[in-house]
């Protein structure tokens, strides 16, 4: 039995937690506000963030950084990616196991930079956990593929064996730089996948956004450094696929109320987490910028949020653009 540390204790940061003590390994779960952490002790549930998947006894809760992290042999990261910098700058005096793996799904606006480059800064070489893995369903046992990324082998297969196991399958890549990217701008997509469904535009459009949205991401991620085959799989459109179709889905949920006229300000006060598509659009759209690139829906959905614009009228305008050739991105 090895001692994992679980730094965050949002939903999915719960969800491995469970996950974990059920392969066998001995969890000490870091939640940073007092009262949740009370709470967790005293119900054995996270009854905010994961309600009805009780705490395995192996799973134990702490508002203390140290104590979570002494004796770690691993560190699983499960901030919002917009904390993750403060969580980092925390991290760094402190005593961080050498395998450290982040789960967190978004860019850092400020700088634009990808999780794993954030935690650099701090001299923490994280391993980048991506795939179709809502934290519903991963705390139930429910089976599912995820993807784990980093460009030392051994250090990807440390992070596979660690989190293989009891319906959780692991894949590797080597390709950290577009399972990062895959994870952040899969949520825009869902985003804007969730207005067209909230106006009642059928499946048809749904697919055919999702379709050349995940052809936008896929040339920005390339012009970044990533493997364009990298956005096909379970980091791109895996991700994106579950994000799309689940009622689990903060994303979805948000866009279908954006769709049918909801302010934007008013759909982040009614969601207890975090919706990353949103952060995530203003910075695919600032690299869009950098990198030369032109991300059509992506800057149809930041009108749409930003600026209040009619999402009828920007589906139109996306529907009216120039004649182009379909190319395989």
């Amino acid at each position: 039995m090895s001692r994992i540390a679980i730094v965050g204790a949002g939903g999915f940061g719960t969800a491995l937690a469970v996950h974990l003590a059920r392969t066998g390994h001995e969890v000490r779960l870091y939640a940073r506000r007092r009262e949740l952490c009370d709470e967790l002790c005293a119900a054995r549930e996270n009854r905010v963030y994961l309600p009805g998947v009780a705490l395995p006894g192996a799973v134990q809760a702490t508002a203390a950084l140290d104590e979570a992290l002494s004796g770690a042999e691993a560190a699983v990261l499960a901030v919002p990616s917009q904390h993750l910098r403060a969580m980092a700058e925390a991290l760094a005096g402190t005593g961080v196991p050498r395998l450290v793996v982040d789960t967190a799904k978004g860019l850092e606006l400020a700088t634009l930079r990808r999780m794993s480059e954030v935690l650099l800064e701090y001299g923490i070489d994280a391993v980048a956990l991506s795939g179709p893995s809502h934290a519903e369903e991963v705390g139930r046992g429910q089976p599912t593929a995820v993807v784990v990324a980093h460009p030392d082998q051994a250090k990807r297969a440390a992070a596979q064996e660690l989190l293989h196991g009891a319906g959780l399958r692991v894949y590797s890549s080597g390709d950290r730089v577009g399972v990062e990217l895959g994870g952040a701008l899969k949520n825009v997509l869902a985003l804007a996948s969730g207005v067209s469904e909230g106006l009642g535009l059928g499946d048809n459009l749904r697919a055919a956004l999702l379709t050349r949205g995940l052809a936008e991401i896929t040339r920005l991620g390339v012009s970044c450094g990533a493997q364009a085959a990298t956005f096909a799989g379970l980091a791109g459109l895996g991700d994106l696929l579950a994000t799309v179709m689940s009622p689990y889905s903060r994303n979805r949920r948000a866009g279908i109320a954006l769709g049918r006229g909801a302010r934007l300000d008013d759909v982040l006060q009614a969601s207890p987490m975090v919706v990353e598509g949103v952060p995530s659009t203003r910075a695919a759209l600032d690299l869009a910028r950098r990198e030369g690139q032109d991300l059509p829906i992506a800057a149809a959905l930041a009108r749409l949020m930003f600026d209040a614009a009619d999402p009828r009228q920007e589906i139109e305008l996306l529907l009216s653009r120039a004649f182009r050739e379909e190319d395989r991105w």
